[in-house]
């Protein structure tokens, strides 16, 4: 299992502390300034450049494949969208893209120790797509959501539930059960709620790749659209509180 970082490169032993793209763009420009000053007797002493900061505050997008960006480049994956939004923004921070092609809510729980090492400040739970298609129990997948985000906010982690739908061939009762755990969930653990995270993407053919369930690169965008005012706000209380 490997997780990829926004910028396209594979992370292959956890989430080591990173670099955001401006510092690193910035850091390749800049070079060993030279003391123009003059010296006796020798050429102008080199003044080390300091090293540049790494990001201070991480933020993990833990899902399945729509996350992970079945069928897209790395680039085009919605979490890659919104590491290029902190960057216009001026934001020094870092967006994680977690998301393992197949993964339930169970696997997200698995593998959630690692995905919070480093500097995360912020998690995106957007998990429970492939409960539904497996038809797992909607018990199951509230204890996992559940243990998800009270180990997150265990370590100060603020955490953005993103909702999913059930697919209607499971029938009404499971559909109506299934939608309700999220926002049942962040009201009892008071975080915030992107209720639908394929709002205006799902059913839509222009926005969906051939097989109708992942986005395309315009559904990707879309969905980044859908999130970032969450991560946005969440991303500034951080920087202000921290």
């Amino acid at each position: 299992m490997q997780l990829v970082s926004c910028r396209g490169s594979r992370v292959a032993r956890g989430l080591a502390a990173g670099l955001t793209a401006a510092t690193l763009l910035a850091a390749c420009g800049r070079g060993v300034p030279q003391d123009t000053a003059p010296t006796t007797g020798a050429a102008a002493a080199a003044t080390p450049a300091p090293p540049p900061p790494a990001a201070a505050l991480r933020v993990v997008v833990l899902g399945d494949s729509l996350t992970a960006g079945f069928g897209l480049a790395s680039d085009e994956a919605y979490p890659s969208i919104l590491q290029r939004r902190m960057r216009e923004a001026g934001l020094a921070v870092d967006v994680v893209n977690a998301g393992v092609s197949g993964d339930t809510s169970a696997g997200g729980l698995r593998r959630l120790d690692w995905a919070l090492e480093g500097p995360v400040r912020v998690l995106v739970v957007a998990l429970g797509g492939n409960d539904a298609l497996r038809g797992l129990t909607v018990d199951d997948l509230k204890r996992n959501l559940t243990a998800i985000i009270e180990r997150a906010q265990a370590r100060k982690v603020t955490v953005i539930l993103a909702g999913m739908e059930a697919p209607p061939n499971l029938g009404r009762p499971y559909a109506s059960a299934f939608r309700q755990v999220y926002p049942e969930l962040a009201a009892t653990h008071r975080v915030a709620l992107l209720p639908f995270l394929l709002e205006g993407v799902a059913g839509v053919a222009d926005l969906n790749q051939e097989d109708g369930i992942h986005p395309n690169a315009m559904g990707a965008r879309r969905v980044a659209d859908n999130l970032w005012p969450y991560i946005e706000r969440a991303v500034r209380a951080r920087v202000t509180h921290d």
